[in-house]
């Protein structure tokens, strides 16, 4: 059960006006301009009190005491806000991320319901009322990430569609297999070698790892550097992590590197330059392949922060026309890198002794 509790906003700054709207007003029962506005507010959820925006109607007639109202639909709409901030707080999918999800496949409402084997009208329910519980949480977002779960899904339970329908979403299913199966089964692989890295601390950053923001980092990088090999890149994301953590006490994509031959080096290092930004062209020098790292799709600056972007702009000028040998030795000279011993994690702390790149 939800119930709302009105509160006074913490200050005018939360409160604004939309736009005003010529309709009957009930505060003052004559027709004229009414502002409709928008104000940070709190809700009680489920026992838990949360903050989220409120839309409502204020009479500019009226005394301060009966000037504001909200229609019964806005009142709708006030109560899904306030239950999607809960389900933010809670991790859970909101109602609008539930309707991507079956909008990314083409999917109605109902069809969505059919495909899992749910009622009629629970997908319905979530993306209006009811607040879904996480079993059924986990299976949304299972049917996002891995098409090829969402087909053995409509697969499944094909008798609930007729053989048209059936046919027209399995194919729109199908598709999304071949756009984005492969990389839904390169984040598994990399992220089967980082299970034992779980939990923030001193070996990743404090960072969970983020494969989207480290696929944009090393999109970055391919952008902004013409020549550049996976050796050379694999310092180029040690650089920026270790000096974003010096910072911000925080890496800035949560890999973990060891110590080895050629300097720090990521777990997972020849998975992740698999990732969509990004191609590996392979070239002959001088009688040995080398992988060059060449940009696959444009990466958009608006994925970083002012922060991150500082790190980035500061390491990719640094070593932009450093060959892969010269990188190798600058790194080994770093505490980071004489403090540890051959195959070992690199822990962050030791970024703090890192001289500032200029």
């Amino acid at each position: 059960m939800l119930k709302l509790e009105r509160k006074e906003c913490v200050n005018m700054n939360n409160d604004y006006l939309i736009s005003m709207v010529d309709m009957d007003c009930p505060c003052c029962n004559k027709t004229h301009s009414l502002e409709q506005r928008k104000r940070l507010t709190q809700s009680i959820v489920k026992d838990e009190t949360v903050d989220y925006e409120e839309i409502y109607f204020l009479c500019p007639l009226c005394d301060e005491e009966e000037n504001e109202f909200v229609p019964a639909g806005l009142m709708d709409e006030n109560l899904l806000r306030a239950r999607d901030s809960y389900r933010q707080k809670k991790s859970l999918l909101t109602s609008y991320e539930i309707a991507n999800i079956r909008n990314y496949y083409g999917l109605t409402q109902n069809d969505f319901s059919a495909m899992l084997g749910w009622g009629d009208v629970t997908v319905t329910r979530y993306e209006s009322k009811t607040i879904q519980d996480e079993t059924y949480d986990n299976i949304m977002r299972m049917v996002y990430e891995n098409p090829m779960f969402a087909l053995e899904c409509i697969d499944k339970h094909k008798e609930r569609f007729t053989p048209e329908k059936y046919a027209r979403i399995r194919k729109n299913i199908a598709n999304k297999v071949e756009e984005v199966g492969n990389l839904y089964l390169k984040k598994l692989e990399i992220n089967c070698l980082y299970v034992n890295y779980e939990e923030e601390n001193d070996l990743n950053g404090y960072k969970i790892l983020d494969i989207d923001k480290l696929a944009n980092v090393i999109g970055y990088f391919s952008q902004f550097i013409d020549t550049l090999y996976k050796v050379k890149l694999m310092k180029l994301l040690w650089y920026a992590d270790a000096i974003f953590f010096r910072r911000h006490g925080k890496s800035m994509t949560g890999l973990v590197y060891k110590h080895m031959p050629l300097g720090a080096l990521p777990i997972a290092y020849d998975e992740i330059i698999h990732l969509p930004t990004v191609k590996v062209v392979e070239e002959l020098i001088y009688d040995d392949i080398s992988y060059r790292i060449r940009p696959n799709k444009e990466v958009n600056i608006s994925h970083f922060s002012l922060e991150e972007l500082s790190v980035l702009e500061v390491v990719a000028t640094k070593f932009k026309n450093f060959k892969s040998k010269e990188i190798i030795e600058y790194m080994h000279k770093e505490k980071a890198y004489t403090d540890t011993i051959p195959n070992q994690v690199i822990p962050y702390s030791l970024a703090k002794q890192l001289n500032e790149l200029r």
